[in-house]
């Protein structure tokens, strides 16, 4: 999963990429609002953490034009400011939560969790996947008390075709989200099918795996 830290203290923006990252997240930074608009425009992100009081920029404004532009992404403004109605006004702009410095790093990363579920309809921070269940806090697969040994990136795109299951995901989509900018990367298609191949050998070893669809041409699609 992509995030932008929009943040222009520079030791928290430190702190908070080095967190998310040892989670399993893609992250990338802006130091103000002109840089953050840019990469908004040009990428996709899962979530933007977004500090208001920017040095060249109105918060606010960010926030809204990037919401205008973004349906799918999750924003969580992290501002110094506590006042209701700075809240109220955030939120009144497409903001999904808010967090007054200072915060927990264990509490943000449980807020982007517990929206992930809200925004894939989920009730808890486990999946089942046909005989198999996903721990997503403990990143990992069990197949009842068996433990499916998968990386970290295997982990991730099983991750991510759970939570839009149902619906095919192109290899470009998987690509972005998995792996973060491809542009800036030496971008291969066959990453994705490798990496599919090796997921589906790794869980057939355990169960079926009929629910993993490839999709000829296009991509794969998690089917529940």
């Amino acid at each position: 999963m992509n995030v932008l830290i929009v943040e222009d203290e520079k030791s928290l923006s430190h702190e908070v990429e080095i967190y998310l990252t040892k989670q399993g997240y893609n992250c990338d930074v802006a130091f103000n609002g002109k840089s953050a608009s840019e990469k908004i425009f040009v990428n996709a992100y899962d979530f933007v953490l977004l500090d208001i009081g920017l040095p060249d920029y109105n918060g606010f404004d960010l926030l809204k034009e990037a919401r205008e532009g973004n349906r799918d992404s999750a924003f969580i403004i992290l501002t110094a400011r506590s006042e209701t109605d700075d809240k109220i006004k955030g939120l009144d702009l497409g903001a999904d939560d808010y967090l007054a410095k200072p915060f927990s790093l264990m509490e943000l990363h449980s807020r982007m969790q517990a929206i992930l579920r809200r925004k894939h309809g989920l009730t808890t921070n486990a999946i089942r996947i046909g005989e198999f269940l996903m721990d997503i806090n403990n990143r990992t697969v069990h197949y009842g008390e068996q433990l499916v040994n998968l990386t970290r990136k295997e982990f991730d795109l099983l991750h991510y075709l759970a939570l839009h299951k149902n619906r095919v995901l192109t290899r470009m989509q998987l690509t972005e989200h998995i792996w973060g900018d491809v542009m800036e990367e030496d971008y291969d298609s066959n990453y994705i099918d490798v990496h599919i191949k090796n997921l589906r050998k790794k869980l057939s070893a355990f169960g079926g795996t009929d629910w993993l669809e490839t999709v000829r041409g296009i991509g794969y699609r998690l089917n529940q």
